[in-house]
């Protein structure tokens, strides 16, 4: 890794990429410090010594809710538009269709950004409404409540338009790295309470090895599970194309243990935290009824956390891996697997293997998310997320994705070279 990326600093061209996205991130990092108009900060780190506010959001916003600035929300209305919108290209067949072409996807895109912008106005009424219930306001006018809430819609519209800037011109996905980036930077917050916690003798340094060691674990275990991959063999039959003799070569095809990556964490946490987000703010029974279904250290949220993970695993596999697809471009080039007919049968294989596989990789995504609540148990140190499974799936995946789009990068322009 570090070879690759000391590769990488000498290419001007890569080194820009990489240099534009720091200073993205930077931008990001600059935005959560920026509180939004019209809060008084002491009362709301008072709802966060209580508890009130969902800690887990705050995580993979870096901070952001706790301060809550502009960047409060995240990107987390994108996360969750960009859900329905792939729920709703499966269910009609226009947007199905349009999904099969670049200007179908585009206007797709398009719609996912008005979405965002919808339920990013959505959840900031519903936190704003519940902070001014909680005197955090410095006014009861609604003036001060629709700045506030223009505030929070625009900084997550502003995130997303980061976002896809670093996509466009930067390395690695945008989103991805702003929820990387907010995890790695409450790291130091956390290993710094540890070191307060063991010294003022409030846990036995076995409590702390212990934590250390799991992390240590987790973290070769995710490395291996997504590196991880089921090679099926293919062989390319001899064919003549022009007066050349073309084909007559064995292969395989690379199917990763767990080919969804980090976007069924994503999804799953952001899909449970919207709700309960909304409901820490807003004083009604009905809300804390709420709030306490959906806290994470309560058996039902880890049974429906698991639960989610496993099945946006197996929603996204089949979003990137289509085994028909695969098979017709098999046949149009004269590829089979040894021992399989081409077409349907070689699709039916292809199938049994990646649901095979997938199902290990959702197992596994599964129980490393819902690894930090039995930690809790073990070791008697709450509220550690940024160390935790889910966190470091996160982590992992996002770094391991952004090398291997700088050596594809890299490959790419040495091919250029050799072709000039």
């Amino acid at each position: 890794m570090v070879s690759t990326f000391r590769t990488a600093w000498r290419v001007p061209d890569l080194r820009n990429r990489i240099l534009y996205t720091v200073g993205m991130l930077i931008v990001f990092r600059a935005g959560v410090a920026v509180p939004v108009p019209g809060i008084i900060p002491e009362v709301i780190a008072e709802l966060f010594k209580e508890g009130t506010l969902f800690a887990f959001m705050d995580l993979f916003s870096g901070g952001a809710l706790r301060n809550y600035s502009v960047f409060a929300m995240s990107i987390y209305p994108y996360i969750n538009s960009s859900i329905i919108m792939q729920l709703l290209t499966m269910i009609i067949p226009k947007w199905e269709e349009m999904s099969k072409d670049e200007d179908g996807r585009e206007k797709l895109q398009d719609y996912t950004r008005y979405a965002t912008i919808v339920l990013g106005a959505i959840q900031a009424t519903g936190m704003t409404l519940g902070i001014r219930a909680q005197g955090a306001l410095v006014s009861t006018s609604p003036w001060v409540l629709i700045e506030a809430v223009l505030s929070l819609t625009a900084g997550t519209a502003f995130l997303m338009w980061l976002g896809e800037l670093i996509t466009e011109k930067g390395i690695g996905n945008g989103i991805s790295l702003f929820i990387f980036g907010g995890i790695v930077s409450g790291m130091p917050r956390e290993i710094a309470s540890l070191y307060v916690l063991l010294r003022l003798g409030r846990t036995h340094w076995y409590n702390v090895l212990a934590l250390l060691a799991i992390t240590l674990i987790t973290l070769v275990l995710v490395i291996w599970v997504t590196e991880g991959e089921r090679r099926v063999p293919v062989q390319y039959s001899k064919r003549v194309v022009g007066r050349k003799m073309m084909g007559g070569y064995s292969t395989h095809i690379p199917m990763r243990i767990n080919q969804a990556g980090v976007i069924p964490v994503i999804f799953a946490s952001s899909l449970l935290a919207f709700p309960a987000t909304i409901a820490s703010f807003i004083q009604a029974p009905w809300a804390r009824r709420l709030e306490a279904f959906f806290d994470y250290t309560q058996p039902w949220y880890t049974v429906m956390y698991a639960l989610l993970i496993f099945g946006f695993t197996f929603f996204y596999t089949s979003m990137v891996f289509n085994p028909l697809d695969v098979a017709d471009n098999m046949r149009k080039y004269g590829g089979f697997i040894p021992g399989i007919r081409p077409g349907r049968p070689t699709a039916d294989v292809l199938a049994r293997v990646v649901n095979k596989i997938t199902f290990v990789g959702a197992l596994f995504l599964a129980i490393i998310a819902i690894l930090p609540n039995f930690v809790i148990q073990i070791t008697g140190l709450p509220g550690f997320q940024a160390l935790g499974g889910t966190a470091m799936l996160i982590v992992v995946g996002v770094a391991l994705e952004t090398m291997k789009q700088i050596e594809a990068q890299l490959v790419m322009r040495n091919y250029e070279g050799f072709l000039k």
